[in-house]
């Protein structure tokens, strides 16, 4: 088990992710302190009973439960996580297990260089993969989605949603996201330049359905509008 200091808050939105609570938690802590460590379950009202799961999970282990009624969306639910974590140091992760808990003691190392602004696990580094029964569809569009976020940032995966970052650097009411793709806001909106990435074995969800389609695609178009603005303009 990783000795972590200092203490870390893990931030996971979620909706309809019943399923996959229980086995996250347990690889969680089987690499974190449970006593340094907050699980911070940011959950969209879901009708499957997430919220419920998370509360029964809670008597076993260190996890919030923060149920959101009134907003809906991944980006956003982020942000309110880290709004009402606890701790300096925050990883944001997804519940459906294709981001491994087991890097995270490899993000928050890199963290202890203070000039690193935020620390990616990253697919598209050195060393890092993707799962090979993750289908060609989304293989393309991850690609397409890269490619025009590209000119914003030297990130190779700019588009991930697992990333370790300090509390204290946020702006967030500075914060405009639409959609899902929380970590390229952070880094354009923030003007960051020290973007650490640290390679992960991305695996293909093992319960649940995908969020994304072409709703969240024509949102995640509005979203570059915005940031390419942000930078182009806005920050000159």
């Amino acid at each position: 088990m990783a000795n972590i200091d200092p203490p870390i808050s893990i931030v996971v939105p979620t909706f309809n992710e019943r399923d996959n609570l229980e086995a996250l938690a347990q690889r969680l802590f089987s690499v974190l302190d449970a006593g340094r460590t907050e699980l911070l379950i940011v959950d969209d009202d879901s009708p499957d009973g997430t919220a419920a799961a998370a509360e029964a999970l809670a008597e076993r282990y260190p996890i919030r439960c923060l149920v959101r009624k009134d907003e809906r969306g991944l980006a956003t639910a982020v942000i309110h996580g880290l709004r009402e974590a606890r701790n300096e140091l925050c990883v944001v992760m997804d519940a459906d297990l294709s981001h491994p808990p087991e890097a995270i003691p490899s993000l928050i190392r890199a963290m202890n260089d203070r000039n690193v602004q935020m620390v990616i696990g990253s697919r598209f580094v050195s060393g890092g993969t993707v799962d090979l029964h993750w289908p060609w569809r989304r293989r393309l569009n991850s690609w397409i989605a890269r490619m025009l976020a590209r000119p914003l940032t030297s990130a190779k995966d700019m588009m991930a949603g697992f990333f370790c970052l300090r509390r204290s650097a946020l702006r967030l009411d500075q914060l405009d996201p639409i959609g899902y793709k929380i970590a390229l806001e952070l880094i354009v909106r923030h003007g960051w330049k020290r973007v650490v990435e640290k390679p992960i074995t991305f695996a293909d969800r093992r319960a649940g359905q995908t969020k994304l389609n072409l709703a969240e695609q024509l949102r995640y178009l509005r979203h570059l509008r915005r940031l390419y603005w942000c930078a182009w303009f806005t920050r000159r």
